[in-house]
């Protein structure tokens, strides 16, 4: 009786998890074979001048921009798709389409005008450093239109290229905007023309001359220039000295802005120094356009700088390049005026 009972009070004893050969509880993951309808169909439904009802058959056009659309939002799926190389320098802002008109010229030392005296672009009942008003600017009009149509579709590869410049930095895209300026210079200039500099708050650089074009900026506006040495930076040495100017007395808040590199001749230099300046009401610029997009990694996710440049090779270009990457806080300022409030 004994060995008609075993068979029967084993089948009833649960399995051991790995007596097949394998934990009953790992999940074998397959490979994504093809892209779902439903991603296809989001994807389509960005194109514009499609009716809603759409149901025809996806033309070859069409397909490509649904692969395209799947590298940049869903990189889960990206070894179903062949990237199409792309030059960058098309998503770069075009300096030549908008020129200076004849009342821009009070406010930029382009120019041989000489400006008013200016005064507070934002009041005291702000917040510490939350949304600042840029002064009427390309930027600022920039900024704008990429606010006040929040669900207009961009470009694939201008969505590629962001993903990939915010991943280097260790930044979100819910909090940042990327723009694409040819050259360094280019970004440098929208943040000097933009930055609300006054007679009252200053302009803290340890950026070489040669290289600080927001200073001319900030002369001209007739903010404070502090020209900070490199060796200010060092924590181990005089950091003390940079951490007194932080703290200085200033009647604005916030005081103004400071900008440093991120690397000077393959010396990296501390993050903190961007918390710290938060900390005392100052905006910062963070350059980081020696460090090399993809293999020298930042950790900003912290730190959260209001402006960080950096460079993107242009590989697809007839003569490889690098394109400058200027990116912006939304947080730190406001862009709720209206272009044409702006230039009132």
């Amino acid at each position: 009786m004994e060995g008609e009972y075993k068979p029967a009070l084993s089948a009833s004893i649960p399995k051991s998890p790995t007596e097949n050969g394998r934990p009953s509880s790992m999940v074998i993951k397959k490979a994504h074979t093809l892209i779902p309808a439903h991603i296809v169909a989001e994807a389509i439904s960005t194109l514009h001048g499609l009716d809603l009802r759409w149901s025809g058959p996806i033309t070859p056009t069409e397909m490509q921009y649904v692969e395209q659309y799947v590298l940049a939002k869903y990189p889960q799926y990206a070894g179903l798709v062949e990237g199409e190389k792309v030059d960058l320098s098309s998503l770069c802002i075009n300096e030549e389409s908008s020129e200076t008109g004849p009342d821009d010229r009070r406010k930029s030392p382009r120019n041989g005008f000489r400006s008013e005296p200016s005064t507070p672009s934002f009041g005291s009942n702000l917040p510490d450093l939350d949304r600042t008003q840029l002064e009427p600017s390309r930027l600022l009009d920039i900024l704008t239109k990429k606010s006040s149509f929040p669900g207009s579709f961009i470009s694939i590869p201008e969505i590629q290229a962001r993903n990939k410049v915010l991943k280097h930095c260790g930044l979100p895209d819910d909090e940042y905007l990327v723009l694409f300026t040819p050259n360094y210079r280019d970004a440098m200039m929208l943040v000097g023309e933009s930055y609300p500099f006054f007679r009252g708050n200053f302009y803290m650089t340890i950026i070489g001359e040669e290289l600080d074009y927001v200073r001319e900026f900030a002369s001209f506006k007739e903010s404070k220039v502090i020209l900070a040495p490199e060796a200010w930076l060092d924590l181990r040495i005089k950091g003390s000295q940079l951490s007194q100017y932080f703290r200085r007395k200033c009647k604005h808040t916030p005081k103004g802005l400071f900008s440093y590199p991120a690397d000077i001749n393959g010396t990296r230099y501390s993050m903190h120094w961007i918390s710290e300046a938060h900390r005392n009401s100052w905006h910062v610029m963070l350059d980081a356009t020696a460090l090399v997009v993809g293999e020298d990694r930042l950790n900003l996710a912290l730190h959260r700088p209001d402006f960080v440049l950096c460079n993107l090779d242009n590989t697809q270009n007839a003569q490889p390049s690098k394109i400058t990457c200027l990116l912006i806080r939304k947080k730190s300022f406001d862009t709720s005026t209206s272009s044409a409030h702006a230039h009132e």
